[in-house]
């Protein structure tokens, strides 16, 4: 039996809710320095059944009594610490979301790569004496390192124009010594003052609110509410800027990765260097260099999508949520979270202003600076004096297209107008592929995914049919499966595709452009294709959701949405407020630099509260329409839902086992369960899908209650699986 200095409880990330106990081996008779006293937080390497993991001494007290059954801790990672407040958050989101607490380290935690400081380089320099033979390609080494600065071999090669035996024989010779270098330097730190921007009168007013904030070192919320084009982005980075001067960590989270260029560029402009990213474009090895760099403090500021709120920052200051209103800082699967609320947690404990930006905000976070839970700061103008765009209806019942075709002549006219006055066009869809549907007009077979209950997607340019739910995938064929009639399939419905190929026969002669995430291969074609439409080079932009938001096009004046009734359908809680928040943003990509834009929206709801809210500008009158609609119903903001997903591979064990569920429900007056039934997506993957509704009120503690209910349930057998999702997002 070992002897134990010290028995702490190891947090792993598994999916386990407790912690385990391991022994700090006793310092007699050792010189590691490793082992000693352990604190919590510090990072460690334990054995987990056959295994070893890397895992984080927790907070939890260890009760374990039999030491012959603890196992040793096998390392102590240095330099690299979770903070105390950090570790009430990871607790918190557990606790909040139900989800196991070492599932949320495992968001944490990164491989050994990131625990180990980087190594020096091996390099060389000129220290003795010239060789006895000397040549022509060892002088012009030797000539080109008498400054005497050590170098890398590479280097040395590049430089002098030699092969690497050549400096190999010249190490032989004693010439050449080798040495290490300490590790490259990741990063410059930003510099608070390096190029102060030009404010207007209502920016500077903001961003001083924003510096007091940062400069009180404690926690506020904050809801920076600028319409497109009013300059949000310099305003928040006073904020940055301010933090910056106080020594204090930044994080800026942002909804995607096709937002990060353009900001990347101007961020440099404004810091005069870059920051940390942290996304799905980066390879592992920088993702490892970040961590432990923002692990250390080395790195000062990373902008990055939702997972880079459970970076481990040793010092944060503050956090950045850009277009806070964007579905995607929802995660669905795993730990089911949303980073914009828990950026406010996180904040909250740790004492530091969260500033939450957006031009159409969310039904939620405009509530909250209603109720003065969040300071509202207002930009209601564009900067630099541009107005708004001009919205206006297509009526398409009084307008319609042409026969086979889906832009209004109305619209067409006007994308006319636009390129003889050489400006650009934007003709906005968001809907995927060719068409939503393909069908045999003889006998009538629709394609659908054979694992989830959808259509499949035509992909023209593909040739392929599309599951966006799994991701299957068949070739088109040439005739009908079911009758075998050739030349009898439709394509029903337009996708991005459809409409740039009506686009590419109304003007042959211009340059296209199709902005579509099935069509974009990573990040560098993407940054490629903005650069080519903001350098104005493109005269038609046809896209999805991808250019809605955040882009910055100096010559697109008019923007065409071709469906904007898309998703008012749905019988979802949001449906409205999507709408809204997708159709002002794309159409305020018109008119930010070339004066006064326009924005057509195709539409069969004319009269729709949302639509009619768009085409007279009443930001106010959407938002007090959306308040009163969930007031009355007691819907979040004024209600707490949560959903149960119930999934196996048999629909009846998933209906059972629903009704099991009701009727182990606590007893709760004000408490609702509303199922089982079958989802919007009823097979997703080849597993039926059910779902149950709770709903209560705003101050009811839910997940305490969530966590009765399941204690009182029957544990889940076979492939039946159970997520819980608190405060859902998506309804499907």
């Amino acid at each position: 039996m070992s002897s134990f200095s010290q028995i702490v409880s190891v947090l792993v990330p598994v999916f386990a809710g407790g912690t385990y106990s391991y022994g700090v081996p006793s310092l007699l008779g050792s010189e590691d320095p490793d082992f000693g006293h352990l604190e919590p937080g510090q990072v460690v390497r334990v054995p987990l059944g056959p295994r070893s993991v890397i895992g984080v001494v927790w907070d939890d007290e260890s009760d374990f009594k039999d030491e012959s059954r603890i196992k040793d801790i096998e390392h102590v990672y240095d330099g690299v610490r979770l903070s105390e407040d950090f570790r009430r958050f990871v607790d918190w989101i557990a606790s909040y979301t139900l989800a196991q607490r070492g599932m949320v380290l495992r968001m944490v935690l990164r491989g050994e790569e990131a625990l180990l400081p980087p190594k020096p380089t091996p390099a060389l320099r000129l220290t003795g004496p010239a060789p006895e033979r000397m040549t022509k390609a060892r002088a012009r080494v030797i000539e080109a390192m008498e400054g005497g600065l050590a170098e890398t071999k590479s280097e040395i090669v590049e430089r002098s124009g030699v092969s690497a035996s050549v400096i190999d024989g010249l190490i032989k010779a004693g010439t050449l010594e080798a040495c290490l270098l300490p590790p490259p330097k990741l990063m410059e730190r930003p510099d608070a003052d390096h190029a102060p921007p030009a404010l207007s009168k209502a920016q500077e007013e903001a961003g001083e609110k924003l510096r007091n904030a940062v400069a009180q070192s404690r926690f506020s919320g904050i809801l920076l509410d600028g319409v497109t084009g009013s300059g949000k982005t310099e305003v928040y980075f006073e904020a940055v800027a301010e933090a910056l001067r106080q020594g204090r960590q930044i994080l800026i989270l942002v909804p995607e990765i096709a937002l990060t260029s353009a900001f990347l560029d101007r961020f440099e402009a404004r810091f005069g260097t870059r920051p940390g990213e942290w996304h799905s474009g980066q390879s592992q090895r920088y993702k490892n260099q970040i961590w432990r760099g923002v692990a250390t403090g080395e790195v000062d500021v990373v902008v990055g999508a939702r997972s880079a709120l459970m970076l481990p920052f040793r010092a944060l200051g503050l956090i950045i949520v850009d277009e806070e209103h964007d579905g995607a800082y929802k995660q669905e699967d795993r730990v089911i979270y949303n980073a914009r609320d828990m950026s406010v947690v996180r904040g909250h404990l740790s004492g530091f202003p969260v500033i939450l930006a957006s031009a159409t905000p969310s039904v939620e976070s405009r509530n909250n600076a209603d109720q003065g839970r969040y300071e509202h700061i207002c930009l209601p103008d564009r900067f630099g004096g541009q107005s708004m765009p001009d919205i206006k209806l297509i009526d398409m019942r009084v307008n319609p297209p042409e026969r086979g075709n889906f832009l209004s002549p109305l619209l067409v006219d006007a994308v006319n107008e636009t390129l003889e006055a050489k400006e650009q066009s934007l003709l906005f869809l968001n809907r995927r592929g060719y068409a939503p549907l393909t069908l045999c007009r003889t006998c009538g077979h629709r394609f659908q995914c054979p694992s989830c209950s959808t259509w499949l997607v035509e992909h023209r340019f593909r040739k392929q049919l599309v599951c966006h739910h799994c991701g299957h995938c068949e070739p088109v064929p040439p005739s009908c499966p079911q009758c075998g009639n050739e030349d009898s399939l439709v394509a029903c419905g337009p996708g991005v595709e459809r409409i740039a190929e009506e686009a590419a026969s109304l003007w042959p002669d211009r340059h296209i452009v199709i902005l579509s995430s099935d069509l974009i291969h990573g990040v560098q074609q993407l940054k490629a294709e903005l650069e080519l439409i903001s350098s104005g080079k493109a005269d038609i932009v046809i896209g999805t959701q991808l250019v809605a938001k955040g882009h910055n096009f100096p010559s697109m004046t008019l923007v065409g949405v071709i469906d904007a009734d898309l998703g008012l359908a749905h019988g979802d809680l949001r449906a409205g407020e999507k709408v809204f928040q997708t159709l002002a943003q794309v159409t305020g990509r018109a008119g930010r630099h070339k004066g006064q834009g326009r924005g057509l929206l195709q539409t069969y709801a004319p009269d729709h509260p949302v639509i009619n809210a768009l085409a007279v500008g009443d930001r106010q009158g959407f938002y007090t329409y959306e308040l009163e609609q969930r007031q009355r119903a007691m819907m979040p903001p004024f209600g707490r839902l949560a959903a149960v997903i119930l999934s196996s591979e048999h629909r009846e064990a998933a209906l059972s086992y629903g009704r099991e569920m009701v009727r182990c429900v606590p007893r709760e007056e004000d408490v609702r369960v509303l199922g089982p039934a079958e989802a919007p997506l009823s097979v997703l993957r080849g597993r039926y899908r059910f779902r149950l509704l709770v709903a209560a009120p705003r101050a009811f503690p839910l997940s305490p209650w969530l966590r009765r209910w399941l204690a009182a349930c029957p544990k889940p057998s076979g492939s039946l699986r159970v997520q819980i999702d608190v405060d859902p997002v998506s309804f499907v």
